[in-house]
């Protein structure tokens, strides 16, 4: 995938960026100071601050609109890497942008749409309040602004001339053509317009585009159709999801260490502690790679924040060229396995899967891999005679003692979470604080307001393009849910699949071309529900699953031809695609052999626990929500909304009250929109509140 990196671009309007990035950094702050005095709260007086979780996770919804927008603007959207294999001449490539800004922005309209029309319903039909007195629309307004801001910026910046955004402005409008084509006979309309996502998405539309535009076109084309406003309110369901805010917040310490001095530190402390051993200065590299990829994500930031620094020591050091390249490929995702990996507390989001369970049994297969790299450096220093380094303890101590702040960040992250002192988003909200405070207050790396402000905006803007896919990508994988795809699947699968084995192997398969394709946020989201029903099928544990998931999609991103870490290496180290293609294929295969090793001996993953079974998955046969306790059913985690009373059919939910202003998660995926009255949401009956 491409588009992780914000581009220095010249805003339209300099004012409103200027506005939209202050907002942005403020809602990041927000999101970290509020956890952090809630934990100190509950030290202090032995009591948290409740309302502080209910903000958090509505603020994160602001953020990843305002983020969205900011992408939108500098063409930061995350897109498949295929688009990269079409840049042609100027002629071929404006009219291709034409294609896929004209798809984009008529899809992005409707989501527009889509979203106002469920903001609207809400400010009629219920009295919901936030902590503070404010209702509750007025933060979800920052949908429908949203999207119509990110349509805004792909006609104009995505277009490089008038035509172009003429083009898509006449896409937006006739998008709304759609409502009067006859139900029942729109086949041919899903037909079409999937043709066109794809086709678009293929030059390089925005993967959230396709995410979007698929679900509204599956809604609209049932027999009894959905309205599309239930892709928003999914959107809602996922970004408020109580332990969704670590990501953002993850994201931001990791993106803090990226554009301090933290990655000259820590590459010094593993050059004076392993570069004596032969191949040291290799095993420095993958161990750097691992540490900031934890805190990051497979988003990129890993080459291209370290490759730079990391490739001149490898060849300095005596390695073959086109083998560090290599291998700063192989090792830009390859942390992915170690707290607190961003990818694996979302599995535990969409599987319901205990976060803290995925960790533990995430570690013996990460060092397997990891392993695995450090064996490669090995080998090669020496078949090719790299010199050895000389340990001397003084110094190893020096530098261990220069990069004690960044050393001591894992096990800031390990003992509050394992140790049952802080929640997930608690433990990163504290360490984005504490990765503030080592980089901008000790070492004074970034030493005024401009350059943090860019390392806030610059993580705000990654995040925003990855939470509206997640939020879009829910939308699509309740559809599938609800028309009991998974359980098609299954069945079918069960009935043509002889054995576990092969069942594992097509497995592998099949994720590796997933990696290859889809960023690995939207991939746990939509294909994650697909498979587990399958899993169950051959009696395959859900913790294993997600790790082999995982391990999988690792190798995804150097897997060609359109793996992210392949163009992101042929960016970052200007060398020809097809060439860095052949530098990768040795790392892929070695690392082919660690997978199929986590994939075939469960005892890698599964020794931390007793229960063999641990864990639980998706209830795929529910067409209900589960309640949550008791009788009572559970509360969407929208704030305080009470979305059941919302979207019902009694002339009295426009009375309801507030509930409880601590909310209870829903499993994602298992949002019952066949109970959902959408109809009665959005008629033209004034007694429900909407059009």
């Amino acid at each position: 995938m491409t588009g992780s990196v914000v581009e220095d671009r010249k805003p339209p309007i300099p004012f409103l960026a200027r506005i939209e990035e202050g907002v942005l950094a403020f809602v990041l702050a927000a999101m970290v100071i509020l956890p952090v005095v809630s934990v100190l709260s509950r030290l202090l007086r032995g009591k948290s601050i409740a309302v502080a979780n209910v903000w958090v996770q509505n603020l994160n919804l602001v953020l990843a609109f305002v983020g969205a927008v900011i992408a939108a603007r500098t063409m930061a959207h995350l897109s498949l890497s295929t688009g990269e294999l079409f840049k042609l001449d100027p002629k071929w490539q404006a009219r291709i942008s034409r294609v896929t800004s004209a798809v984009s922005v008529a899809v992005t309209t409707l989501l527009a749409y889509a979203s106002y029309e469920f903001v609207k319903a809400e400010m009629t039909m219920s009295s919901a309040e936030l902590p503070g007195g404010i209702p509750a629309w007025v933060v979800q307004a920052v949908m429908p602004l949203g999207f119509l801001g990110v349509a805004g910026y792909m006609a104009w910046v995505g277009n490089p001339d008038w035509k172009g955004r003429v083009s898509s402005l006449i896409a937006a409008i006739a998008v709304f053509g759609l409502a009067f084509v006859p139900e029942g006979e729109r086949a041919w309309v899903v037909w079409t317009g999937g043709f066109g996502l794809s086709l678009a998405v293929a030059l390089g539309a925005p993967i959230f585009v396709v995410m979007g535009g698929f679900a509204m076109l599956l809604f609209y084309g049932q027999e009894l159709p959905t309205p599309i406003a239930a892709v928003p309110v999914e959107t809602i369901n996922l970004v408020t999801d109580p332990n969704l805010p670590a990501i953002p917040l993850f994201t931001l310490a990791g993106y803090l260490l990226a554009e301090g001095g933290a990655s000259k530190r820590l590459v010094s402390v593993f050059e004076e502690w392993f570069g004596w051993l032969p191949g040291g200065i290799a095993a420095a590299t993958v161990l750097v790679c691992a540490f900031f990829t934890t805190f990051t994500g497979a988003s990129g930031v890993t080459i291209l924040a370290l490759g730079a620094l990391l490739l001149p020591i490898l060849t300095k050091a005596g390695y073959d060229e086109k083998f560090a390249i290599g291998l700063l490929v192989a090792s830009g995702s390859i942390g992915l396995l170690f707290p607190p990996s961003l990818p694996v507390i979302l599995y535990g989001v969409i599987a319901q899967v205990p976060i803290d369970k995925m960790f533990m049994s995430g570690a013996v297969p990460g060092i397997l891999l990891v392993g695995l790299l450090v064996l490669m450096g090995m080998w090669h220093a020496r078949k090719n005679g790299v010199q050895r380094g000389t340990f001397t303890l003084k110094p190893a101590l020096a530098a261990l003692w220069n990069a004690k702040w960044e050393a001591a960040m894992p096990v800031l992250v390990l003992v509050g979470i394992f140790g049952g002192f802080l929640t997930i988003f608690e433990a990163a909200a504290c360490t984005a604080l504490y990765a503030f405070v080592s980089e901008v207050v000790v070492h004074r790396d970034l030493p005024d307001w401009p350059s943090i402000r860019h390392v806030f905006v610059s993580c705000g803007t990654l995040m925003g393009g990855v939470l509206i896919i997640l939020g879009l990508a829910l939308g699509l994988t309740n559809f599938l849910v609800d028309a009991e795809v998974p359980m098609r699947v299954s069945a079918w699968v069960g009935a043509h699949v002889g054995n576990k084995l092969l069942f594992l192997l097509l497995l592998n398969l099949m994720l590796l071309v997933v990696g290859c394709l889809m960023d690995i946020f939207s991939a746990i989201v939509v294909v994650v529900p697909l498979i587990v029903p399958m899993a169950v099928v051959f009696g395959v544990n859900p913790i294993h699953l997600g790790i082999i998931f995982l391990a999988n999609l690792e190798l995804g991103y150097l897997t060609p031809p359109v793996g992210m870490n392949l163009f992101l290496a042929s960016y970052r180290f200007e060398k020809p695609l097809t060439l860095v293609y052949r530098m990768a294929l040795p790392f892929l295969g070695i690392l082919v052999i660690g997978v199929l090793l986590i994939t075939y001996v469960p005892a890698l993953t599964l020794w931390p626990h007793d229960d063999p079974n641990a864990g639980s998955g998706i209830d795929f046969e529910s067409e209900l929500v589960e309640p949550a306790g008791g009788d009572e059913p559970a509360e969407l985690p929208l704030g305080n909304l009470d979305l059941g009373a919302l979207l019902a059919d009694d002339d009295d939910s426009a009375a309801a009250e507030p509930v409880t202003p601590a909310p209870k998660a829903v499993k994602p995926g298992e949002l019952p929109l066949g109970n959902l009255d959408l109809d009665a949401l959005l008629s033209d009956d004034d007694d429900s509140g909407g059009k």
